[in-house]
């Protein structure tokens, strides 16, 4: 009877100390993972008990401080999903993923072609996609370039073409540019456009309550400190909840500043 309680102890102790996981996923980018591994808690062996990717059990060496986590070996295809999942004891240090960035796909895309129309509507034409990834459209304004939306990549290396409608065009000259991140960023060529829209100008409510513009506009409101404290589209800003002081309004193509009483 002892014998049996003795056993049923020991497997709860097994079963409890071992419930750590550490999942990872990605795209394989023929490389490997390369992983951290600390000592078990007790100091007799290591934190690591198994690695499964893609639901199967590897033959990995993990009986080390640092083991590497061999993805070549398994055969699998450039791009293809990968989910890694580290079984570690508890009491333990979990282990560490060296290289993360090792699973993210690097952007190949080339852009064969690129044109926008006077109402804003941006469309090109991409090849050589190394994985899904999105293109994250950027406008340059108010001295900086301005994420302004995103479409989803197809990632395959055909010709894939994409539009996306910028909300509005601000006066005058308009830059656009196309960009991909993943382990690391890259961007298509600038594409320019001059647009007929009306200078647009801003004032401020009498008590300080909201901002009005003569037209649609993106708009960021900045303090003295560079925090934002208001952003969006539109032509009136509801600004009765900000703090007195001083502030920068980026609209349009300008930067303005006004003093909230």
């Amino acid at each position: 009877m002892e014998r049996v309680i003795l056993s049923l102890f020991l497997l709860f102790n097994c079963l409890f100390s071992y419930a750590g996981i550490i999942v990872v996923e990605g795209k394989y980018q023929n490389k490997n993972i390369y992983v951290q591994n600390a000592f078990s808690g007790t100091g007799v062996g290591f934190c690591t008990y198994a690695v499964y990717v893609n639901g199967k059990l590897t033959n990995d060496e993990i009986n080390s401080s640092a083991f590497e986590i061999d993805l070549d070996q398994l055969q699998l295809k450039y791009g293809q999903d990968v989910s890694i999942k580290i079984f570690h004891k508890e009491g333990c240090t979990p282990p560490r993923i060296l290289n993360p960035d090792a699973l993210k796909p690097i952007p190949t895309f080339d852009v064969a072609a690129m044109k926008m129309t006077n109402e804003g509507l941006l469309s090109w034409t991409a090849k050589n996609e190394g994985g899904s990834l999105p293109f994250i459209i950027e406008q340059f304004r108010w001295n900086k370039w301005v994420n302004v939306g995103e479409v989803q990549g197809v990632g395959t290396s055909g010709s894939h073409d994409y539009k996306f409608q910028v909300t509005a065009l601000h006066s005058g000259e308009n830059r656009f540019r196309i960009k991909q991140v993943g382990y690391q960023a890259k961007y298509s060529a600038e594409i320019k456009i001059v647009s007929s829209t009306p200078r647009c100008i801003f004032s401020v409510s009498k008590g300080s309550k909201q901002i009005d513009f003569t037209c649609g506009t993106l708009y960021e409101v900045y303090d003295y400190y560079g925090t934002v404290v208001k952003k969006g589209y539109g032509s009136r800003v509801d600004i009765a909840n900000l703090q007195k002081g001083g502030y920068y309004v980026c609209f349009d193509n300008s930067i303005g500043e006004l003093k909230k009483k």
